[in-house]
């Protein structure tokens, strides 16, 4: 599978992609709920700790045109859900996995199922008038004039809300995610959190990782 990063793009958001294998995915794994609930009270002592990537995924939305204090990033969103004190939400395995991995880094996450994927050639472009999606739980998502992510049946994803075409299952055992890394993140940060994700999913999940992309722009 490749990525191709739109050279408008270039300098604003440098992607990480992981895909695995065999995984197995559940409605509910309970081996997650301590870790959860530890995760969510640390959050919610609050603290400085992550204000530099919430403001730079919300820098990210501003160089293309979009409000994040009223399009959210899906990382900040999850923030702001568990520091008024709701718990993270519990979808399945992999989703669950891609939401605390995301909350704790202050990235944007998507995660896909990689055989509802059309080929394996993917872009990160801005969306184009009039494209769009059947949203997760939704009614339509328009990525017009925003940062998605497109297969060869058009737009699927991007850093605020996934496709229901993509989504992922009980069904699901092999998985793409895809992080929104914002240009400015340290490129120690990027890899961190490209190897906690990778880490968690082997350890919860199960699987073999089956590649790996950090996306570097062209010099």
């Amino acid at each position: 599978m490749t990525l191709d990063v739109a050279p408008a793009l270039a300098a604003i958001v440098t992607p990480a992609c992981l895909a695995f294998d065999g995984v197995t995915v559940v409605e509910h794994d309970h081996r997650l709920d301590a870790a959860f609930a530890e995760a969510e009270a640390r959050l919610r002592a609050g603290g400085t700790a992550l204000d530099a990537a919430v403001q730079r995924t919300r820098a990210l939305y501003r160089a293309i045109g979009l409000d994040p204090t009223k399009t959210r990033p899906s990382s900040e969103a999850l923030l702001r859900r568990v520091r008024r004190g709701d718990t993270l939400p519990r979808v399945n395995t992999i989703v669950d996995l891609c939401n605390w991995c995301s909350v704790e880094t202050q990235i944007a996450f998507g995660v896909y199922d990689r055989d509802r994927i059309a080929g394996e050639a993917l872009a990160l472009r801005i969306g184009a008038e009039g494209e769009g999606y059947d949203g997760i739980r939704k009614d339509r998502v328009n990525v017009a004039g925003r940062l998605t992510l497109v297969d060869a049946e058009g737009p699927f994803g991007n850093p605020t809300s996934d496709s229901l075409r993509t989504s992922v299952s009980t069904a699901t055992t092999r998985v793409l995610f895809v992080l929104f890394t914002p240009a400015p993140t340290p490129a120690a940060d990027s890899a961190a959190a490209v190897s906690l994700t990778a880490e968690r999913v082997v350890a919860v999940a199960g699987g073999r990782e089956t590649a790996r992309l950090l996306y570097s722009p062209p010099a």
